[in-house]
């Protein structure tokens, strides 16, 4: 089973003023090389996907941009394009405002597909699915959804399969950074 990654950074960053959520710093490192440095080891190929990609082609990865602002599902249909055509089977997907997602994240996703379901999605406490494991198949599914003028949710598509939940117990790992009060907050915890 081939397995390329894909770090969803497409988000406008609006609740932290228009802020690229990529290149904040965390502890003298920004999310992007955070999330970059738990994702590669765990997948064979890694891309970004991002609609300000001028800032981090720096980076020597692809950047992936959405076809429409449609959310996390565009980012995710981009990186199963972009995957699809070098013969991959899965895309792990990990959001790069998580800056401590697991460094295992892929292991438990694929073992929980072993025991059924079409998508593994990672869970703690409660369900995260912009961390999970999906398809490539699914590509042409998942165009047809997002043209369908359907409400563009991610969790709304995901049901559509049936699920499998890899659960992690560590809800912390799964902090993400939405608001001013997050980044610092998260801030305050690296220093300490």
């Amino acid at each position: 089973m081939r397995i390329f990654g894909v770090i969803l950074a497409g988000g406008q960053g609006r609740r932290l003023g228009g802020a690229n959520k990529a290149t904040l710093d965390l502890g003298g490192a920004r999310l992007v090389d955070r999330a970059i440095a738990r994702l590669e080891p765990q997948v064979e190929e890694l891309a970004i996907s991002s609609n300000t990609g001028a800032e981090l082609a720096v980076l020597g990865l692809p950047i992936l941009v959405d076809a429409a602002p449609l959310g996390p599902l565009a980012g995710l249909l981009a990186a199963m394009e972009w995957a699809a055509s070098m013969g991959a089977d899965y895309i792990a997907s990990a959001a790069v405002d998580c800056p401590h997602f697991p460094c295992d994240l892929v292991a438990h996703l694929h073992l929980a597909l072993e025991g059924g379901g079409t998508i593994a999605l990672a869970r703690a406490g409660r369900v995260h699915g912009t961390f999970g494991l999906w398809p490539v198949s699914l590509r042409s599914d998942l165009g047809q959804f997002l043209n369908s003028g359907a409400h563009p949710k991610l969790m709304d598509y995901a049901a559509r399969y049936p699920l499998a939940y890899a659960d992690f117990p560590d809800e912390a790992a799964f902090d993400n950074i939405n608001t001013p009060l997050d980044l610092a907050r998260l801030r305050a915890a690296v220093r300490a």
